[in-house]
């Protein structure tokens, strides 16, 4: 036992060591940066307290797959993760983040496998690896309690078993399940489920490999129901309609690969990134532009799957109102840092100087914009995250709160940690808003109306 962990240490060092720069960086300060939950972290948070200790969510809905939450309909995975690890640390921001670090780092891991399988190079899968873990565009969403690193992890692991599917067919059975675990996790990849899997089902039918079709298309089927009673029954066709893009998708599309948002403003929401910082670094310009060549040069159909992926990953932002969306695009993120990986190696090749030079800089990068997100972040950004209510809630344990940064009673109910009990045989609701949203006008001796008045 103790000469295979020596082998597994020895043959998996540099893997081992990015994934311990990934923890590192990701679970420093996770509970105090960003300075508080916002409202779907505290509602995340609450549901899971929930249904760990009643078996219930916060609408007396036993163990569902759809959490109703604010109207909006929450998925289950990350929710039902984080009553796991409150049920280690309590309802606390670390418990509801730490989900995300571990969602994180198996997405990690399992790029680096996919690029593996895809290249046979372990190089090139490291070096995808080490830029995954240290992009901007990952960072803050693998460190804060964000249902999408769910959704991505288990999407990949997805990808990675649907690659070894020609190995045994058991695989593709694996692969499906995956997929609607990532369908389950975040809704971008409801989108990107069945424009990956379908093709390959229809390539296995026509293959005549019918009875492991007939498997992963049962379990699809089965997967779809609850689908079908929130659409029709839940009102979460309405919801869909509040955050459905009516402008021109061709333009939506094409904004994801502007250079601009990549690489200069990012993303304009500052729970997504540091305000006014790209997506990527500007170094990752040159070699991702040396890495599509890459790909073009070596002819390898294998690698054409990256270019796919790609073309898909920004179609869930597109088809949305607010674009671009770096969250809803978080595919993007891994596919990019392998783009740029295969840059790095086209461009240093068999010169290893060359290559550590060019991997300290990405590391002085990162050491920079790691510095940037401990000091600077949380003053720019407090209200976004709205540290408002944490000040309020952490002293004021009853009486009038304005709603004037949205859903104050979620706040409530997270900071003081009220029986959900209490809080369902106390609470009134105001009517449903034209978003979806339900909102709660009251709960024990607390009152949430527009203005309060002295």
């Amino acid at each position: 036992m103790a000469k295979q962990l020596l082998k597994l240490w020895k043959n998996n060092f540099v893997l081992i060591l990015i994934c311990l720069l990934f923890l590192i960086t990701r679970l420093y300060k996770i509970d105090s940066i960003p300075s508080s939950v916002y409202w779907d972290e505290a509602s995340i948070g609450y549901n899971a307290y929930s249904v760990l200790t009643t078996g219930k969510d916060e609408w007396r809905e036993t163990l569902p797959l759809h959490f109703r939450a604010f109207g909006e309909f929450k998925l289950p995975i990350y929710i039902y993760s984080v009553a796991i690890t409150e049920s280690v640390f309590g309802l606390t921001s670390f418990a509801v983040r730490l989900p995300a670090v571990i969602f994180g780092l198996l997405s990690l891991i399992g790029l680096y496998l996919v690029v593996l399988k895809l290249t046979s190079q372990k190089l090139l899968s490291l070096l995808s690896s080490f830029l995954f873990s240290i992009t901007p565009w990952f960072f803050i969403f693998s460190r804060t309690g964000y249902e999408a690193t769910a959704g991505l992890a288990f999407f990949t692991w997805a990808v990675y078993f649907l690659l070894r599917s020609k190995e045994t067919k058991l695989n593709l059975i694996i692969s499906t399940i995956l997929f609607v675990a990532s369908a389950y996790s975040y809704n971008s990849f409801r989108v990107l489920t069945p424009l990956v899997l379908g093709p390959v089902l229809v390539f296995y039918f026509f293959k005549k490999q019918f009875v492991v079709v007939i498997i992963s298309v049962t379990i699809l089927l089965t997967s779809v129901f609850p689908l079908y009673k929130l659409y029709t029954q839940d009102s979460g066709f309405s919801r869909f309609q509040t955050v459905g893009s009516k402008s021109g998708l061709v333009i939506n599309y094409v904004k994801n690969f502007s250079p601009k948002y990549l690489f200069v403003t990012g993303d304009g929401n500052p729970r997504s990134q540091i305000p006014e910082t790209g997506q990527l670094y500007y170094l990752d310009a040159i070699f991702l532009l040396l890495g599509v060549l890459y790909i073009l040069k070596k002819k390898d159909s294998k690698l054409y799957y990256i270019l796919i992926f790609l073309f898909l990953a920004p179609i869930p932002a597109a088809i949305t109102k607010e674009n671009p969306h770096a969250l809803r695009s978080i595919l993007m993120s891994p596919i990019l840092s392998t783009i740029s990986a295969f840059g790095i190696y086209y461009f240093s090749k068999s010169n290893k100087l060359l290559l550590g030079i060019v991997l300290g800089v990405y590391l002085i990068l990162f050491v920079n914009y790691f510095y940037k997100f401990q000091t600077n972040y949380n003053d720019l950004t407090k209200s976004a995250w709205q540290f408002e209510y944490k000040e309020i809630f952490e002293k004021q344990k009853s009486g009038c709160v304005k709603d004037e940064y949205a859903q104050p009673y979620i706040f409530a109910l997270y900071y003081n940690k009220f029986d959900p009990n209490y809080f369902i045989s106390t609470r009134v609701l105001n009517p449903v808003s034209d978003w979806g949203f339900s909102t709660v006008a009251s709960f024990g001796n607390y009152t949430f109306p527009k203005i309060c008045k002295n």
